[in-house]
């Protein structure tokens, strides 16, 4: 009535065809943990650094956005210095008797407007770290990196440049357009601390509006003295010494922005690495395994075969 042998070698075919069947999952999804059944605690911190491998994705591409905003500020900054020292030579060169200054200044007049269009265009994607408008930002932000601590807090690093001091630190920007009267302390070329520090009298300016109220913009004509053009040109020197020291820290922000950009490729590789150490299945290990489970399963079968041939030895009794 009951062939407790069947029932054994039924139990083993039972669990060879499960570890069967899970074996057979992982070689169609590639992974050993799938499941938070499958083990809850590889599970969850998988789930949580693919999390966290999108946020250093989004990172990686504000880093991209970060380098073509510096690039375009540092190309514009760099095509503004050339300019300005095209406006010094000019300067220079009318200092010399007989030279017409007012077709110089006629020269100069048309490189001022070059570097007001210069500062006005040096925008990308709508951010503008040559010009300073009310409202803005006295420092410039680029996005550098995502991490998580140990307590589950997360956290954003970014990389920062000052674009002005209130303090009479470096200046970044060219020009300062704000509406209050600042001494147009934002702008390179709207700043009067540079006529200031050339001793000037006069508060030569090469761009002047409304954030420099009073300040006097650097021209020419035949009644300008030697001393007044001596004043000139060591203010202009003043700056292009500013905008070169700026040029020295956009590039530097290049160059940090270009490793981060480096690393954080590394970073989400090792994450893969890490994810795929917990939860990702060995195919060859797998592969083998149901080459063993098959064998398994056919001497199973036999196995439950001569089983349920056993009690037909009874009928011999009969014989």
């Amino acid at each position: 009535m009951t062939n407790v042998a069947a029932l054994q070698a039924l139990s083993t075919l039972r669990d060879i065809s499960s570890a069967r069947e899970i074996a057979e999952g992982r070689m169609s999804t590639g992974q050993r943990v799938g499941q938070a059944s499958q083990n809850a605690a590889y599970w969850s911190i998988a789930a949580t650094m693919r999390s966290d491998d999108k946020a250093l994705a989004a990172v990686q591409d504000a880093l991209n956005l970060g380098s073509a905003t510096v690039e375009v500020a540092y190309q514009g900054l760099s095509s503004a210095l050339g300019v300005v020292d095209e406006i010094k030579s000019k300067l220079v060169a009318a200092s010399e008797p007989g030279v017409d200054r007012d077709k110089v200044n006629k020269e100069i007049d048309q490189l001022k407007g070059q570097l007001e269009s210069i500062a006005s265009s040096a925008s990308f994607n709508g951010v503008n770290w040559l010009q300073i408008n009310d409202g803005s930002d006295t420092t410039a932000q680029v996005a550098a990196s995502f991490y998580r601590d140990l307590n589950g807090g997360v956290y954003m690093e970014t990389i920062e440049t000052d674009l002005w001091s209130t303090a009479g630190g470096s200046i970044s920007s060219l020009i300062d357009t704000r509406a209050n009267a600042t001494n147009g302390e934002a702008g390179i070329l709207t700043s009067t601390r540079f006529a200031t520090d050339a001793g000037s009298t006069t508060a030569y300016v090469l761009v002047a509006n409304d954030s420099n109220d009073g300040a006097i913009e650097i021209s020419l004509d035949e009644t300008t003295t030697d001393d007044q053009l001596d004043d000139m040109i060591k203010t202009v020197d003043g700056m292009l010494q500013m905008m070169a020291d700026s040029g020295a820290a956009f590039g530097s922000i290049q160059s940090r922005i270009s490793l981060q950009t480096d690393f954080m490729g590394k970073l989400r590789d090792w994450m893969a690495d890490g994810i795929g150490t917990l939860v990702d299945a060995d195919m060859d290990e797998e592969a083998t395994r149901i080459k063993a489970l098959d064998v398994q399963e056919q001497l199973a079968t036999q196995a439950l075969s001569i089983a349920n041939s056993q009690p037909q030895s009874i009928l011999s009794l009969f014989n």
